[in-house]
């Protein structure tokens, strides 16, 4: 739980301090008044990097440094950012030790949802599978071992595809076992983690979208699970040729997809606005049960214009959802936020 920050040169924030409560903060003000900067730095603060810009993009134009303060319930922290020679540098501070960036076990758990997110289901595969590997690795500290020694082989084994082919086929068997042994831990991984979701993704949208509905997830897997690692080696044999001539390597998790359903249909091709942003919220729900479970402390849920094009009856299951947990809502409509929590455990922060 965050219960305050302050923002130094840091984009649009000259020098500004904001405080939180536990519950629900909801961040009001017209567009371009700084609300998604708040949310952002927050991000920072408690993971250590933006979700949209390079560090380089977070300090204020025009000044040498940026400096982020914030207390959270059981200890303090700063993220400072400086530019020398147009390159950035980033240090963090936690209790007194400085750190050049941050492990897992020093970050605070943080679920975010940004209307951009919507687009996970309509843009191509790349974009799925970065978000559910994304959630392994803040989650699994080995599958980000795994995921980052899978792109090492990769890029190895695709570097030789581009080399003389009788000297690169006496090298490839090796680069081979090597990349199906960690393509099946990644598979693996996203399989499991596509069944947990499963378990509750249709109820959570059900709950949200206010009408029984049937909502899955699918892994579009190339091999079976139970032998993966064996299956895509006898691909990468059999395709040696075929991957020569492309000068990539065509199989793999790598190439795999995740696909959305609701009621047997196609999300992309027949979902409206509305059922795609329930059932993201549905996931980042999921998400963020997963993160507390997994971290053992609830995350902090910022949720960017999250009511844009939710009518009262979704809003209102949305709200149940949040109660138990520290959120930080941006909106241009506070009434329309507001109304929606009778208990009164809220707090407006106003922005010009």
């Amino acid at each position: 739980m965050i219960t305050s920050i302050r923002l130094q040169k840091f984009r649009s924030y000259k020098d500004d301090s904001f405080e939180f409560e536990p519950g629900v903060n909801i961040i009001v003000g017209p567009n371009a008044s700084g609300k998604t900067n708040l949310l952002e730095a927050a991000m920072v603060l408690a993971r250590g990097s933006s979700y949209r810009a390079r560090d380089i993009e977070l300090v204020q134009f025009g000044q040498p440094w940026a400096r982020l303060d914030g207390n959270f319930e059981k200890h303090t922290r700063t993220v400072k950012i400086e530019l020398i020679d147009n390159q950035s540098a980033k240090s963090f501070i936690l209790e007194n030790k400085t750190y050049k960036r941050l492990s897992l076990d020093r970050t605070v758990p943080v679920v975010f949802f940004e209307p951009n997110h919507l687009q996970l289901m309509s843009r191509g595969p790349d974009t799925r599978r970065e978000y559910f590997d994304e959630i392994l690795e803040r989650s699994q500290p080995s599958f980000k071992t795994y995921s980052s020694n899978y792109r090492r082989t990769l890029a190895q084994r695709n570097a030789l595809l581009k080399h003389s082919q009788s000297r690169a086929k006496e090298q490839l068997f090796a680069w081979n076992i090597r990349l199906s042994e960690l393509g099946a831990k990644i598979a693996e991984g996203r399989q499991k983690l596509i069944e947990d979701i499963n378990k509750n993704f249709s109820k959570d949208y059900s709950q949200i979208a206010n009408i029984k509905s049937k909502a899955e997830i699918i892994y579009d897997s190339q091999f079976p699970a139970e032998n993966y690692a064996s299956r895509m080696l006898s691909k990468l044999e059999k395709d040696t040729q075929t991957d020569f001539d492309r000068g990539f390597t065509a199989a793999g998790p790598h190439r795999e997809d995740i696909l959305f359903y609701l009621n047997k249909q196609l999300v992309s091709a027949t979902a409206s606005r509305g059922e795609t942003r329930s059932l993201l919220l549905a996931l980042k729900i999921f998400e963020l049960k997963m993160i507390e479970k997994a971290r053992g402390q609830m995350p902090i849920f910022l949720l960017d214009d999250v009511f844009s094009e939710l009518d009262g009856a979704r809003r209102r299951a949305l709200v149940e959802h949040l109660e138990n947990h520290q959120t930080l809502i941006t909106t241009t409509d506070a009434e329309s936020v507001i109304e929606h929590f009778a208990t009164g455990n809220h707090k407006l922060i106003t922005l010009d």
